[in-house]
């Protein structure tokens, strides 16, 4: 079952050390309320959940992974691999993301979504950075289903944009697809979130490099009489 049209009260916190992520961020999100953009290290933000940027496996052994796990300790990939073995049978694919109480009181969630199969990647001709980010306002929906307004604000950093070498503007515009997405619909499945972006975005790579493409939520089927 899906749910149209889910108005969010989400309080979103864009920030990256990456100055051409921040500036492609202010162009992509520009005139979409409730996004604050700023340029800095996400373990300075005060929300209730931070986004990490992982691979299938759950490994926080590089990029903002690894920081996040020095900061909270080793426990928390441990939690974050025992979502995995449980929810996915220990492999998270690309488009679904796991949420876990990171054993802190900032934030007292960690969502991990992966970007990439494997550590360190190259994902920059993919739509992964899409469907990571999309998974991971999702999992605010799945989150917020079983306790309600648990999660009220949320920071996500460049998703790709380092070990997964994606330029700083498309970046920026999978970002921002990813986001509308969570405010028009609400997915209780992965799989036909990842079917619904591959569908519309898989032909992304002849457009533009600075144009933004809003995907199109699933239409609900007619109820009966």
């Amino acid at each position: 079952m899906s749910v149209n049209r889910v108005p969010s009260p989400l309080r979103v916190v864009l920030t990256d050390i990456n100055s051409k992520v921040v500036d492609s961020w202010r162009a992509a999100f520009a005139g979409t309320p409730g996004i604050e953009i700023r340029k800095g290290s996400i373990l300075d933000e005060h929300v209730d959940a931070w986004v990490s940027p992982t691979n299938s496996r759950g490994r926080m052994d590089g990029g903002v992974d690894a920081v996040i796990k020095r900061h909270l300790g080793a426990g928390i990939q441990l939690r974050v691999q025992r979502a995995i073995r449980d929810e996915f049978d220990g492999r998270l694919p690309v488009g679904g993301a796991v949420c876990v109480p990171s054993g802190a009181t900032n934030p007292r969630f960690l969502i991990s979504t992966p970007t990439m199969e494997r550590s360190s990647q190259n994902v920059s001709e993919t739509l992964n950075v899409a469907l990571a980010c999309a998974a991971a306002f999702q999992a605010i929906h799945r989150q917020n289903q079983d306790a309600p307004g648990s999660i009220t604000s949320v920071a996500l950093v460049g998703m790709g944009a380092q070990t997964g070498r994606v330029p700083a503007r498309v970046c920026a515009n999978l970002m921002w697809a990813g986001y509308t997405l969570f405010n028009d619909y609400r997915f209780t499945d992965y799989d036909e979130l990842r079917s619904t972006i591959v569908a519309q975005l898989d032909d992304i790579e002849n457009a533009p490099e600075d144009q933004r493409v809003r995907i199109q939520p699933p239409k609900r089927p007619a109820s009966r009489r």
